[in-house]
């Protein structure tokens, strides 16, 4: 593709949540992937690039990504998409923000429902939604094929670092991976939470993430980025038993 992709990286909220900024600067259309608080340094980012949001996507409902959906929503009226397997636990925002001890966020309505396979699209750019259930029924990935990305993610987080000399060093041609939960830098999401099962984000790993090529960029929902190589070689959890 000839223009670069915009991927900015803040990490939000209590919890640091890695949200994502994806936009296309020919279009100045974009996409947000999990805006768990802040919406007012999102929107800087958004007024930065001069970028309309055509979409709102939740990798899954953990209140610590999901709880700027509704402002973020409200002032750009872009939909909310999630995995309707993770509705019930939206809907029940005010049990986990009692959990943690912080006031429950507002609700929004979801308008539209991601499944295995659908496309996300911004400008010319799209992800491919793979759903990985197992940290949360409804968890998902998104996964950008090869494109050049512009090394200009914020600065202000490990992951944000780590995808601002990936872009520099690497030229930022090799896909990646908005993977929420489901794996970190050496680790992989909780499975003692509601909904959550070790079989079943086992299963997605092996069958999904694993899957997919060594050279693909990871970004998780928390923490330093990594890609799938470094995963598949170092993951304590992802070892051959």
């Amino acid at each position: 593709m000839a223009q670069n992709l915009i991927h900015e990286v803040i990490p939000v909220g209590m919890l640091q949540c890695n949200c994502s900024i994806l936009g296309d600067p020919a279009t100045h259309e974009a996409i947000v992937v999990d805006p768990g608080d802040e919406v007012d340094r999102i929107l800087e980012i958004l007024r930065k690039h001069k970028l309309k949001v055509l979409a709102i996507v939740s990798t899954h409902t953990h209140i610590d990504h999901v709880g700027g959906l509704a402002r973020l929503h409200e002032v750009t009226g872009a939909p909310v998409l999630m995995h309707k397997d993770d509705l019930e636990l939206y809907r029940h925002l005010d049990m986990q923000a009692q959990w943690l001890g912080v006031p429950a966020p507002e609700m929004t309505n979801v308008e539209e429902f991601l499944r295995e396979g659908d496309s996300v699209k911004w400008g010319e750019f799209e992800a491919r939604v793979i759903h990985t259930p197992g940290h949360t029924p409804g968890s998902l990935c998104l996964y950008l094929p090869s494109h050049k990305v512009a090394a200009s993610s914020s600065s202000d987080s490990q992951a944000a670092s780590h995808a601002s000399s990936h872009a520099k060093e690497h030229g930022s041609t090799e896909p990646r991976l908005l993977a929420g939960d489901t794996i970190f830098a050496g680790s992989i999401g909780r499975t003692d939470l509601w909904g959550g099962s070790l079989r079943e984000i086992m299963k997605s790993l092996r069958t999904k993430v694993l899957a997919l090529p060594d050279e693909t960029f990871v970004l998780p929902g928390h923490g330093p980025a990594t890609t799938i190589g470094a995963e598949r070689e170092n993951n304590p959890f992802l070892r051959p038993s």
